[in-house]
């Protein structure tokens, strides 16, 4: 049953990101230009917004102990997940895509997407259980924040501020809301603004899963939700050494993302091999998946994982991991701004 509902939820997320061209370097790039709408931006806002209030009515209803999500960390490295989101960011935009806009594209036959997700997958495989993981661990190890809790509602829980957690709730999803409302963003974007809002019901759908599905007593799993850092290195692993290894909900979901990105290209038309222009191109997509995948796992997670599941909790590590995110992203977009355009490029 788990196997199946993870097959769906990353087809649902295949097929709404592909429709709604659902991408947060879309949004800070439109943001960077002065002129252009905000509507990814305010996309990716409405999915946070949806993907807080469903998420947080699954912990208040008790089918969702936020507290244990895997994204959800009492103790972690400031430096090391601010650092790691932003590599994270910067790799983006090389790459031109985060792990998840980069699966949609290749469901569209995009085979430069094809380059930066196998960059990525081995990336954050060496830097879990390979050569990179001394460096990882050492990254780690500075600048130990231990909090008493893992979330904001777990946090203010602890110091006696029950009262307060509908606050901490509904204040951001005013905030996200009124932004992401703004201009009649519905009535002129209605796919994108349902593609996001599809987004965040799924994110929701993916904690609920893994919190009610995957249950085994024998071998508890940390509960989960769309993330594609991770489940691109499981990926990646099971494809080589599948035989004994039971297959784990990330590559599923992973599966499932691709097939729906693939039949909505399809249903779409505008499904059509790509490649690379020049081979210039090409090594800024490895550069870039190399340095998301080893920000990714330094961050523990992604524009997705953290920047929308993970604030869906409101995992207090999140803060530094989006902000590092956002600020290499917005030094990458910087530095294309000074570089001068080739074609070719």
């Amino acid at each position: 049953m788990g196997w199946l509902a993870g097959l769906l939820l990353g087809g649902a997320f295949g097929a709404a990101a592909r429709a709604g061209r659902f991408c947060l370097l879309r949004g800070l790039r439109q943001a960077w230009m002065p002129g252009t709408d905000l509507s990814a931006l305010q996309a990716w806002a409405l999915a946070l917004a949806v993907a807080l209030v469903a998420t947080q009515s699954l912990a208040w209803a008790g089918l969702l102990e936020a507290e244990q999500a895997q994204v959800a960390r009492a103790s972690f490295s400031v430096p090391a997940v601010g650092l790691g989101g932003a590599l994270f960011g910067l790799g983006m935009c090389l790459a031109r895509s985060c792990g998840a806009r980069a699966l949609v594209l290749l469901g569209g036959g995009n085979l430069r997407a094809l380059v930066v997700l196998i960059s990525l997958g081995l990336a954050a495989q060496a830097t879990l259980t390979g050569v990179l993981a001394p460096l990882r661990e050492g990254l780690q190890g500075l600048g130990q924040l231990t909090l008493p809790a893992a979330t904001l509602p777990g946090l203010l829980s602890a110091q006696g501020l029950e009262s307060a957690r509908l606050w901490a709730t509904g204040v951001p999803v005013v905030l996200l809301l009124v932004f992401a409302l703004r201009r009649g963003f519905v009535r002129q974007a209605p796919v994108e603004a349902l593609a996001a809002t599809v987004i965040g019901a799924l994110v929701a759908a993916g904690w609920w899963i893994t919190a009610q599905l995957e249950v085994d007593p024998f071998d508890p799993v940390a509960p989960t939700s769309l993330s594609f850092i991770g489940p691109m290195a499981e990926a990646l692993l099971y494809l080589q050494l599948a035989v004994g290894r039971p297959v784990s909900l990330g590559p599923v979901m992973m599966l499932g993302t691709l097939l729906g990105a693939v039949v909505t290209a399809r249903l779409m038309g505008d499904s059509r091999l790509e490649g690379f222009e020049c081979p210039r191109r090409m090594l800024a997509s490895v550069a870039g998946g190399l340095l998301m995948g080893f920000g990714g796992v330094l961050a523990v997670g992604c524009s997705i994982g953290q920047g929308v599941s993970g604030l869906s909790v409101l995992a207090l590590a999140s803060v530094p991991a989006c902000t590092g995110i956002v600020l290499g992203a917005s030094l990458g977009l910087r530095l294309e701004s000074l570089i001068p355009s080739r074609k070719g490029i």
